[in-house]
């Protein structure tokens, strides 16, 4: 079955996506018959070197991405992993050429089409007298044996577009461009994994994995690695790259070593989210400096893709300051990041908290017993969400992203935590609002902070008294609280709901002789009836409220959830 695209023809996704990027770039303009962009200043570039790259598509933002000031002047593109046409290619020749450049540089990836289609068009120029050069770029570090094919050309080919291309604006001669290019290009190694494999638009995916497998040392043309490995951490797998990158026992490895200065590229493939890139970078910040490798530059982002590929690929190149320079020169370059030209290495990561403000003593303190008391039914309130976090994660299902249950799992560890570290404090008020801070930090979501407003405004009238109507002012405070911020109200089927309907209970405590137990057990019935209710109201509020009513045929999880917690306070109470 082939993949969906959002593409108008298959024939022509190419065509189109490099004229949506032209249209959007006023630096860029399109050669009338041909898939070539090239800068629109063109006439600028009299008596410079011209830099000349590309490949086939379905490698963006590479290659019309780095065209700018500062770096490429133009690219030729081909049909999805295609080399592009030897006619294309030739006709950018000769359109810098004609602008008065005083030569041109073929930026070329080290694949077989690649190499055939632009050392053909560079013969072919040369023969017309036009001055051509080509460097061909392999930086695969996956190949611990080295074929007669070579590396192949990866992500570390946009360092070379960088560097060339900072070169080139300094008015540096061909000649000497290409020398220091080929000796840059023998000092970086790429390595590439995925999760999974892409698919060429109107065909099938180009590999299969199975749920537990990863693929190590793949190109970017969706062609499989060198071997498949066994899911692991994003730790375990940056540095299984890592130890494969920089054995010297490979024959394709990147020389790095304790003392090494590198430029670190971490490269999305396509289809990997922010949130593990990230996760990424901070892997191989880690792993490289617990090795003894400065890193000088870290770039993190999509600068080489292949399609939808689930998947990163880490380039290491060696640098010393001149390079450096190089590298942070300026560009225009819509796809080059806004990297600071500062070393990561020994820069300091961390700002020392504001210290918390020194409580006062609390004259409602009355010491251990209350104390035990208090860690006794947290106890109970967090073995009873733990028991509950399946069931609510299903209830969440119906209406969000399942997470209910897990969101309050976390929050029971976070206080069972704490707890660890000494009994919870006896005033009433400073244990709440101890919990407001350790839910709003740990717990997350809105849940988080929803408790975290309740338990803040509950506290207030605790710090006075703690008798009966104080605890139901506090309530009342919570209530009022969450129906501020929150904007939800009683029958909007949320956790409201149950908290409201014991609020209601808990009216009855401001009369004199009212008895404790007997005035919350109705409370938590009533909150349990109104958990209940929920499967019959329409959200009104929350994630829910953008489904369907007629979906929501559970009771709304956080309504169960905190009439669990009410019921696991009074169980330990009547105890």
């Amino acid at each position: 079955m082939t993949s969906k695209k959002l593409v108008n023809s298959v024939a022509g996704c190419a065509d189109d996506a490099l004229a949506g990027l032209v249209a959007c770039n006023p630096n860029l303009q399109l050669l009338q018959g041909h898939r070539v962009a090239l800068r629109s200043d063109l006439d600028s570039l009299k008596g410079r070197v011209a830099l000349l790259s590309g490949g086939g598509s379905g490698h963006e933002p590479a290659h019309a991405g780095f065209i700018g000031k500062g770096m490429l002047t133009g690219v030729i593109a081909g049909a999805v992993f295609t080399s592009p046409a030897v006619g294309s290619i030739l006709a950018a020749i000769r359109a810098v050429a004609q602008a008065g450049t005083v030569g041109t540089l073929l930026i070329v990836k080290n694949y077989t089409g690649d190499r055939l289609n632009f050392g053909l068009a560079r013969e072919q120029a040369r023969a017309e007298g036009i001055p051509v050069e080509m460097v061909v770029i392999g930086d695969d570090s996956a190949f611990t044996v080295l074929k007669k094919a070579g590396r192949r050309g990866l992500c570390g080919t946009v360092l070379i577009h960088k560097v060339a291309g900072a070169l080139a604006e300094a008015g540096v001669g061909l000649e000497e461009i290409t020398k220091r290019v080929n000796v840059v290009a023998k000092a970086m190694g790429t390595l590439g994994v995925s999760l999974s494999s892409c698919s060429v638009p109107g065909s099938k995916p180009t590999f299969e994995l199975s749920a537990d497998e990863v693929e190590l040392g793949l190109g970017i043309h969706g062609e499989a690695g060198v071997r498949r490995i066994k899911m692991a951490t994003a730790d375990e797998i940056v540095k299984l790259m890592l130890d494969h990158m920089t054995d010297t026992t490979n024959a394709s490895h990147v020389p790095v070593q304790p003392g090494s200065s590198v430029v670190m590229m971490v490269n999305n493939l396509g289809g990997l989210s922010f949130l593990e890139l990230g996760i990424i970078a901070d892997a191989a910040i880690r792993s490289l400096e617990g090795r003894g490798v400065k890193i000088a530059r870290a770039l993190v982002g999509t600068f080489m893709s292949a399609l939808e590929m689930p998947g990163i690929s880490l380039t290491l190149l060696l640098v010393d300051e001149p390079l450096l320079k190089l590298i942070d020169a300026e560009t225009t370059a819509v796809a080059w990041p806004n990297v600071a030209a500062v070393s990561i290495t020994g820069r300091k990561r961390n700002r020392v908290a504001p210290a918390e403000p020194q409580e006062a003593l609390d004259s409602t303190a009355v010491g251990g017993s209350a104390s035990k008391r208090m860690a006794l039914v947290l106890e109970r309130v967090c073995s009873t969400l733990l028991g509950l976090e399946e069931h609510l994660n299903a209830l969440d299902r119906a209406a969000g992203d399942g997470d209910c249950g897990t969101t309050h799992s976390r929050a029971a560890r976070a206080i069972r935590e704490w707890l660890k570290e000494g009994p919870p404090p006896a005033s009433p008020a400073q244990l709440l609002s101890k919990l407001s801070v350790l839910l709003l930090e740990k717990m997350g979501g809105s849940s988080g902070a929803l408790y975290g407003l309740f338990l803040t405004a509950a506290a207030q009238p605790l710090k006075v008294k703690t008798s009966l109507p104080a605890w139901s002012a506090a309530m009342d405070a919570g209530l009022e609280a969450m129906q501020k911020y929150g904007k939800a109200a009683p029958g909007d089927r949320t956790m409201l709901d149950s908290l409201w309907a014991a609020g209601q209970e808990l009216q009855a405590w401001k009369s004199p002789g009212a008895d404790l137990l007997q005035v919350l057990t109705k409370a938590v019935k009533s909150a349990e009836a109104a958990a209940e209710a929920t499967k019959n109201m329409e959200a009104g509020a929350g994630r829910a409220s953008y489904i369907s009513s007629a979906r929501l045929e559970q009771p709304d999880p956080g309504a169960v959830a905190a009439a669990a917690i009410l019921r696991a306070i009074l169980e330990v109470l009547q105890s």
